[in-house]
């Protein structure tokens, strides 16, 4: 879908197909009310505005749709489809590095109690290993915001990839 087409579809319809990029509502509709848009950096703009800032409950809301990093997205669904895409572009990888990475998805997991979210795009596997042992010492306050910001790059990248 371009620019164009987005910007005349039925509120309804626009949010629907939003949803995938970030299932926060209040974000969809925020970005839904602005259009129609002059250009896809106009959208853009306007996405990363809305999605400051998240409330803990929509960050919540959105992990629930993000598979471990480095496993694959299960189902059939739109959100599962984009993941699937992001994360093959990782590559195969080294099976050393992805025993790493399982463990340390657990190690984070274990202490966050939710998924390490990491927009993987334009990142390699050991980088996104790297980020998960760093950020897996950050305190809680300082990883509920770089969560956030996380959720935000993924959802101004999809929603470029679907106006694109």
């Amino acid at each position: 879908m371009d620019l164009t087409e987005f910007n005349t579809l039925d509120p309804g319809t626009a949010v629907s197909v939003l949803r995938p990029a970030l299932d926060v509502p209040r974000w969809i509709d925020d970005v839904v009310a602005h259009r129609p848009y002059a250009s896809v950096p106009a959208a853009l703009e306007t996405a990363r505005a809305a999605a400051h800032p998240f409330t803990d409950e929509e960050v919540q809301r959105a992990l629930s749709h993000h598979p471990m990093i480095g496993q694959r997205a299960q189902g059939d669904s739109a959100e599962a489809s984009l993941s699937r895409g992001e994360q093959a572009a990782l590559g195969a990888g080294d099976d050393v590095v992805r025993a790493e990475l399982a463990r340390a998805n657990l190690d984070y997991q274990e202490k966050f109690g939710h998924v390490f979210l990491i927009r993987a795009a334009g990142r390699s596997l050991p980088e996104i290993l790297s980020e998960a042992r760093r950020r897996t010492s950050n305190p809680p306050e300082d990883e509920r915001r770089e969560v956030a910001e996380q959720l935000r790059e993924i959802a101004v990248l999809r929603l470029e990839g679907m106006l694109s």
